[in-house]
Formats: structure tokens, sequence, C-alpha cells
């Protein structure tokens, strides 16, 4: 192995280009039209166009990705988390190119990435399984006669996916039809495939992961454990490792199952197993995701070692040559997603106009993005992560209250704000009482929303460059030219998004996915119109008073501003 192509980009590009630099290793980047002027572009040996805009046009098109692949003159392939990172079809293309897979053999991703199938799997492993459904579901009623026999909450998940993505919880029989829908939607959004399959959501449960190594001879360690409850829409806000007060049986259960599930798949690489922990300490399997997790630092600072190297040793056929390591000192990652915290969790596309991160005893910053960088709404939220190490939990979390204090972005919102707060909530700091939706439970978010002041918006005017590419690969020259006027107004220009009056304001830049009334319809308060798509995530818009809608211009895949208004609803 002597040169990596990174079928990704942001933070985890980023990433695998820094362990490439230090294995001795060339690396290659991939880019969309908007990641052009990236930092994982630039900071590569080789960079390559995708020629597209969307995941479906760049990072999620295997036939394009394997051709760069081959132009660049790459000879192993790391697909980083997300996009392709746990299809099978793409490992397989990379592996019948001649090229090398850095990741599990295509048989395991399979098996495990269908979650029926990793289900059973592990099952014949022991391992510790709610109720749920053999195989995905075809209908909404058959979620709604699975919930009157197994009993209220149950998850829908995508059978294909993972990150929280396309997994809906319907509290009621009410929901399932529309969570049904719109976990299908995410589903094939995120990973082109909608199948779903049902279980038992146990309640208030903890989400507790094993980050595990599996060498080619077998032989399989588990690295640690971690903690990741804090979520808010399924997908994580803070991890942690060691997972904090879990008994010795409990620790024991999670090492013991997970590597038998692992073996039992047959599977080779990094991969980590997932685990719901109830409040009464029952443990049951949740999925195996097939790749490298964005928490895996936490992993990685507490043990010394680094699990993208250990992937690119694994994959050349080297043995692990070590056992579970032992565990030393605490550590926490703080995800610093581009949305607003004050807005639900909102996400925020911008351009950041400051970018200061902190330093000091125990502190780490992966990042894929830095001042004047523009975040648009085709890709995920993150930008950076923060890690922090101490001794203990306790100087752990007294260390993060010094770096989130040191943090800072403007120019859009960030998850920054949570951040600092959730520190100073002794169900998080303290008691530990935290769950998988505690935060639209129980936080109080008096978190103010974030607004963008006159001086950032005038900072917000882009910087004209010119990208040449040349048979594919990227050149850049920087062009000194003042603004077109027209631009600038058109820059300048903002809206509110609040929905006040008889319209129904957008909340947030996306892509209208689901427009679930029509004119002349009548409507209460509360009920679906639109659903928007933006940063991966779906946002339903409900109706803020009742009415019959009109002057409808929302259409299923086109754009909308943050503020523009989508319907208006008058008195009936």
């Amino acid at each position: 192995m002597k040169r990596v192509l990174i079928a990704n980009r942001g933070e985890i590009a980023v990433r695998v280009i820094r362990a490439c630099f230090d294995h001795g290793l060339e690396s290659v980047a991939i880019y969309s039209d908007e990641d052009r002027n990236a930092l994982h572009v630039q900071m590569a040996d080789h960079a390559y166009s995708l020629n597209g805009l969307n995941a479906a046009q760049t990072y999620l098109n295997i036939p394009k990705i394997i051709e760069v692949a081959k132009a660049s003159g790459a000879d192993a392939v790391h697909p980083g988390y997300g996009f392709l990172s746990e299809n099978a079809d793409f490992a397989q293309h990379v592996i019948d190119a001649g090229l090398i897979w850095i990741g599990p053999p295509p048989a395991a991703i399979r098996a495990l990435g269908d979650k029926v199938s990793a289900r059973k799997i592990a099952a014949k492993a022991g391992a510790p399984l709610v109720a749920g459904t053999a195989d995905p579901v075809e209908t909404a009623e058959e979620i709604i006669a699975f919930a009157k026999e197994h009993g209220l909450p149950v998850a829908i998940k995508a059978a294909h996916g993972g990150g929280g993505r396309g997994l809906k919880i319907a509290f009621t029989m009410e929901e399932i039809p529309e969570a049904f829908a719109s976990a299908v939607r995410e589903a094939i959004a995120g990973f082109g495939r909608g199948e779903c399959f049902v279980e038992r959501y146990l309640n208030k449960p903890r989400h507790v992961e094993t980050q595990v190594l599996v060498d080619a001879s077998g032989h399989a360690v588990v690295v640690s454990t971690r903690d990741c409850s804090l979520q808010r829409r399924h997908q994580k806000l803070v991890e942690e490792a060691p997972a904090p007060f879990l008994t010795d049986e409990q620790n024991a259960e999670l090492y013991r199952s997970s590597k038998a599930i692992m073996k039992e798949a047959g599977y080779i690489g990094a991969g980590t197993c997932e685990f719901l922990v109830g409040n009464d300490g029952t443990i049951s399997f949740l999925e195996v995701n097939t790749r490298l997790q964005v928490e895996h630092p936490v992993s990685e600072e507490i043990t010394g070692i680094d699990l993208v190297r250990e992937q690119f040793r694994i994959a050349m056929g080297e043995d692990l040559g070590f056992e579970d390591p032992i565990i030393r000192g605490h550590s926490l990652e703080f995800r610093i997603n581009g949305e607003d915290p004050g807005r639900s969790f909102l996400p925020a596309p911008g351009k950041i106009t400051e970018w200061k991160i902190p330093t000091g005893p125990g502190v780490r910053v992966d990042a894929g993005f830095r001042n004047g960088d523009v975040i648009g709404g085709n890709f995920d939220s993150l930008l950076a992560k923060l890690i922090v190490t101490g001794s203990t939990r306790k100087q752990a979390i007294e260390r993060a209250r010094r770096a989130l204090s040191e943090f800072s972005i403007e120019g859009l919102a960030t998850a920054l704000p949570f951040h600092r707060a959730i520190l100073e909530d002794p169900a998080y700091a303290e008691n530990f009482t935290v769950y998988t939706s505690y935060i639209e439970n129980e936080f109080k978010n008096e978190i103010p929303a974030y607004s963008i002041t006159a001086i950032e918006k005038e900072s917000m005017l882009p910087t004209d460059h010119l990208i040449t590419e040349v048979n594919g690969k990227r050149f850049e020259v920087s062009i000194h030219a003042p603004e077109p006027i027209h631009k600038r107004h058109r820059a300048k220009k903002g809206f509110s998004g609040a929905s006040s009056g008889t319209g129904l304001a957008s909340p947030m830049q996306g892509t209208v996915v689901k427009v679930a009334v029509e004119v002349g319809q009548s409507v209460e308060v509360g009920e679906l119109i639109i659903v928007l798509e933006a940063m991966k995530m779906e946002q339903p818009l409900i109706a803020h008073k009742a009415g019959v809608i009109t002057n409808l211009t929302a259409v299923i895949g086109e754009s909308v501003s943050s503020g523009s208004i989508l319907c208006d609803i008058i008195d009936a």
C-alpha cells in the first residue's frame, strides 16, 4: 500500500490524510463542486474533481470514485464514515478494481449492514436482544400490528442505514404512518435503499458501544467502551470513553458479546457494536457500524492506539499483536455541528467568519473547516470535534469547560452554546441520568437563537478563486477583483425565518422533500404541512394556526431559503 484515496470529505478526510502522512502513505482527495476549496482538498497530496454538487452526483457515485481511484494511481481506498463506508457493493467494486479495501469484507458489511441480518447474527452469538421484526416491513399497518403485540414505543430503522439517519421513534399509533414514511425517505436519501425494520424501543435508554478491532487471523480486541447517550434527533452530540457508571458484569457482557458478534460475522477491521442499556440495567444489541465511528478519538485518547493506522495495518494483512488495552483516564468528545441549539438544533448553513480553536493540556481538535469556509446545505453539519481528556471524568469535564470557553466560531450558528450548557447540567456532569432523548424531553433549553450581526454579514461576501482542472486534477488560482454589485446585495439579503400572521415561513435553507397538503385544504394547529431536508436531516414544518391552505409555493425537490414563505394559512 502506497497511495490511499479517501472516499469522503470534511473532518474525517482530514483525519485520514494525517494518518496517511504518519504512516508514510500518499493521500488522494476527491471533492464535489462545493468542496473545491475545502481543507481536505488542500491538505492531500493529490486532489481530483467528481464533477457534481450533491451526494448522489459525487460521494455516493461509485463508478466516478472507482474511475478517479484508477486515474490517480491509488492502490487503496479508505471510505471514512457515512456516504459509502457501509456499502458492500462499493467495497466489492474497490476489490474488483484491484485496489486494497481499507474496511471489513463485503460479506461482513452486507450481513451486518442489513440490520435484520445483524439481529440474527447477534442472536447466534448469544448477544442480548429486544423484540423486533424478523424481516423488513412493507407497510405502516405491519408496524401498527407489531406495536399492538409488543407495545409502544417502537423504533423504525433503516435496514441499511446508520448514524441515526432513517431512525424514527413512534410513541403513539397515530405517529407510525408518518414516522415510517420519513424513515424510508431518509434511508433512500442517505443510503440509496429504503427498507426498514421495527423493534421494541427501550424507554429512556443509554446508548453504549464498543470499539472493536479484528485482524485477518480472527483475533479480536475491544479497544474501549463508549457512551453516546446525549443525542438530538438520534444523532450523537457528546460521546465519552470509557462508558461511565456501568457494573463490572455489564462491561464483561459488552466485551464478550461484541467479540462473539464480530467472529460470527467473519469480520476483519475496525467496527463498532452498539447497544442500548435500559434504566433497569437491561442490555440490548442495537447494530454494528462496519466502519470507523465519528467518536473514535475518545477511544484513541485513553489507550494510545491510532485506530486509522490500525485499519491500515489490518488491510495490509498484519496481525494486531495486542490484547484488550488497559484504559487510562477519561475522554469526552463534543461534536461542533453547524446548527442552532436555540432553534431546536435547526441546520444552519453559512460562512465561517471567525474560527478560534482551543489548545492546552488534554485538548485535541479534529476539524475539516477553517475561517472563511462556506458551509452549504448539501452535506452533514459536522464542522469539528473537540476532544478533551483527563485522568478522571471529573478532570475531563473541568478541562472541557475551559476548552469550550476558548472555542469561538462566528458567521453561523453552532452547537457550542449547547455544549457549554450541558456541562453545567447535573444530569450529565454529576448524576448521569441522561438518555438518548434527554435533550428533547428534559433538557432545559434556555439557549437564545443565533443572530448574525451586520458586520458578519458584510464579511460573508465571497472571495473569488479560479479553480482549473486538468484531467480532473485540481489547480487553484486566486483572482483579486471587486465583487459585482448585484451579488453584494444578494449576499446581504436575509429573513427572520419566523412563522407569523398567515404565512408559514421556512426556518432554514433546505430542500422540499414532502408536501403534505394542497391548496384549499383545512388544517389544524400542529398538523404537518411540509417536510424540508438540510444537512442530511429532515425537518417537519407544522401549521402555526388553524385555517385553509392558500398560496402554496413549495415544490418537492426545489430548494428554499431561510425565511421564505411556503404557503399561507387563512381563516376559514
